[in-house]
């Protein structure tokens, strides 16, 4: 009935069934950014955030998004991470903060889903944090922009 691969032929959501599937080194890295105004930036770079560090806050937080993956989205594999890193660079020049995630793994499914939510969680947290002195914040972006490893191979945003 249908191409994708979380449903069955009656048309039932399914766990795709990985068994047979041989393991191989997968790496998938995703991005996404949060734009604030000018004091809100200032206020994460200066540590001046009531909350705490917002950086090192948001970079555990993706880390720990993407253990939590299968626990967050229905039919995902639970994996045995080998990495997760997460990077979070401010622009002053823009107001924003662009947060990449790399996560690493060996076995017989991919990791677009953790890296995706890494930088989810990671840019949430942010929000988080800074809503108090600005609620505008946009999280914007998110998206996977490389993935290698397994059958269907390497691929990398155009």
């Amino acid at each position: 009935m249908s191409q994708l691969t979380h449903f069955d032929n009656d048309g039932n959501a399914v766990m795709v069934d990985v068994s047979a599937k041989l393991e191989s080194h997968r790496k998938a890295t995703a991005c996404a950014t949060v734009v604030m105004q000018t004091e809100t930036m200032k206020l994460i770079l200066d540590k001046g955030v009531k909350k705490g560090d917002v950086l090192s806050v948001a970079r555990l937080a993706g880390i720990m998004g993407a253990k939590k993956t299968p626990e967050l989205i229905p039919l995902c594999h639970p994996l045995a991470l080998s990495s997760v890193e997460i990077l979070l660079t401010c622009d002053r020049n823009t107001n924003s903060i662009e947060i990449i995630s790399n996560c690493k793994v060996t076995g017989p499914t991919g990791v677009e889903m953790e890296a995706l939510t890494a930088v989810s969680i990671a840019a949430l947290t942010v929000y988080d944090m800074c809503k108090a002195v600005d609620r505008g914040m946009r999280i914007t972006n998110i998206r996977l922009t490389s993935k290698s490893g397994g059958k269907s191979g390497d691929w990398i945003e155009d």
